[in-house]
């Protein structure tokens, strides 16, 4: 099953970072990398079952949401290639903050798998996900 994982440690709170990212329809923090973030049908962006289209390409969908823990994950339902829901399936991506290991500032972890005969998407999503992540770091500059 490929896969990918990306870190980052932010000298905010947890409570600051997930403010900026909980709501799923909300991805203004990240403009040099999402142009758009079209929401699709009527759940609220901090609801499991909310959906979005990323960039008029990316079809995503909450699947779980956990504040408490400050825990989202979320599927890909059909992307562009190599992401294309005829490439790859049960796809998972997971963004997870928790205390950094100095106790200064917080760990922002964002992992991802999916099953595919193919390794293509991995660099294509972590690419992705690291410039995601400088983003985020730079949105609280």
């Amino acid at each position: 099953m490929p896969s990918t994982y990306q870190s980052i440690v932010i000298d905010e709170s947890a409570n600051a970072i997930w403010r900026k990212i909980a709501d799923f329809h909300d991805l203004s923090w990240a403009p040099r990398v999402i142009s758009s973030c079209e929401k699709v049908g009527n759940i609220n962006g901090h609801e499991t079952g909310a959906r979005r289209v990323l960039n008029g390409a990316f079809l995503e969908t909450l699947t779980k949401v956990d504040p408490g823990y400050y825990r989202l994950e979320y599927s890909i339902d059909d992307g562009p290639p190599p992401v294309s829901n005829e490439e790859v399936s049960n796809y998972t991506g997971v963004i997870q903050l928790s205390p950094a290991e100095d106790g200064l500032g917080t760990l922002v972890e964002w992992s991802s798998s999916w099953e595919s005969n193919t390794e293509d998407a991995v660099d294509f999503c972590h690419g992705i996900y690291v410039a995601l992540l400088s983003e985020l770091a730079s949105s609280f500059e």
